[in-house]
Parts: C-alpha cells; structure tokens; sequence
C-alpha cells in the first residue's frame, strides 16, 4: 500500500513541506545527502530523516520509495532532480511528484509524467507582478 511521502532534499523548501506534513500527521520519510540537513526539522518533525545519495536505486529503496503515494524533489541541483524524477514515475511508478527546477525549461522534459513542476522564478516574477500592480499587500 502507498502511504507514505517522502521528501527529497532538505533545505529550506523541503524542510518545510516535510515538516508541514508531519504536523498534519502524513507518513513522513525526508532524505538528503547531508546530515547536518536535519536541523532543518522541527523539534516536533516525527518522520524518518535518512542521509543518503538520493540517485541511487538502493538508497531510494531503502527510504521505502516502492511504497510512497508522493514524492517531492527540492535538492539544490536541476539535473539531479530532473534523474530522481524520472526514477520514480518510470521505475517506481510513484502515483504523484513534485519537483523543483529552478530552469523553467526543464519542464519540457517531464510533460506526460504525474509530475507538478515548482519554479521559484516564476512564483517570484508572480508575486512581483501582484504587488506592483497592487493586487496583493506585503
């Protein structure tokens, strides 16, 4: 059964989503390739962090990835994540995945997969266009 989320990479994006989840009392699994990372977490966080190099089918397998309903990528690197991506909805046949590019175009390149890109340039060239044009206050 797929119950479980787990979030890869744990900065200050991932961080927050695994710890929002927690608190809403998901299933919550975080990986990162730093161990320092998990200071990120809530004292509160009661998911499994696990330091590890998320490109690798073992490391990914052992965070239980056979058994997420969702999977959210926000490491630092576009290329990895764009692999980890791919890993999951073609070999894992993860149901949902967010995933983080900082390169827009990179979205071409997960059309047709259950994939939902974030892109901080366009969230930001958003929130700029809405406070000045006066649509919404700070």
């Amino acid at each position: 059964m797929r119950n479980k989320t787990i979030v890869i990479g744990c900065g200050r994006l991932g961080s927050s989503i695994a710890n929002e989840n927690s608190r809403k009392g998901e299933d919550v699994i975080v990986l990162d390739s730093n161990k320092a990372s998990q200071a990120r977490l809530d004292d509160s966080f009661s998911g499994i962090f696990s330091t590890g190099d998320c490109t690798s089918l073992e490391c990914l397998e052992d965070a239980g990835i056979q058994n997420a309903r969702e999977v959210v990528i926000t490491t630092g690197d576009d290329n990895i994540n764009l692999l980890v991506t791919y890993l999951c909805a073609k070999h894992y046949e993860v149901p949902r995945i967010f995933v983080r590019f900082d390169d827009p175009d990179k979205g071409y390149l997960v059309q047709g997969m259950p994939v939902k890109a974030i892109y901080p340039f366009q969230l930001s060239r958003s929130r700029y266009n809405a406070y000045k044009t006066g649509g919404e206050e700070e």
